[in-house]
């Protein structure tokens, strides 16, 4: 296998976490029967997203590498706002 199919397994693996985030967003809102946004959502995000960032690094995609790398700042603070909401509910239960 050359490096060029590689790298083309990289990406379609990256656009996979990528993509498999909207499945799990949309089972869960079909399990609650409204719109919600689980926590496994941010981590196939920072995954996805970080893997796609790696893959349009090594293509040289100015254009990709700013939208995945700015992307990732969004997901990283929505996790953080999440880990920080669960932390406090688990100290301060009512």
């Amino acid at each position: 296998m050359d490096a060029d199919t590689v790298w083309l397994i990289v990406g379609f693996f990256g656009q996979a976490l990528f993509s498999g985030r909207f499945l799990v967003q949309w089972l869960a809102s079909e399990r609650q029967k409204k719109s919600v946004i689980p926590v496994m959502f941010w981590y196939f995000s920072i995954l996805g997203g970080s893997t796609l960032l790696i893959y349009s690094i090594h293509k040289q995609d100015p254009v990709f590498i700013a939208g995945q790398a700015g992307g990732l700042l969004i997901y990283a603070r929505n996790l953080y706002f999440v880990l920080k909401h669960s932390k406090r509910e688990q100290t301060n239960p009512t």
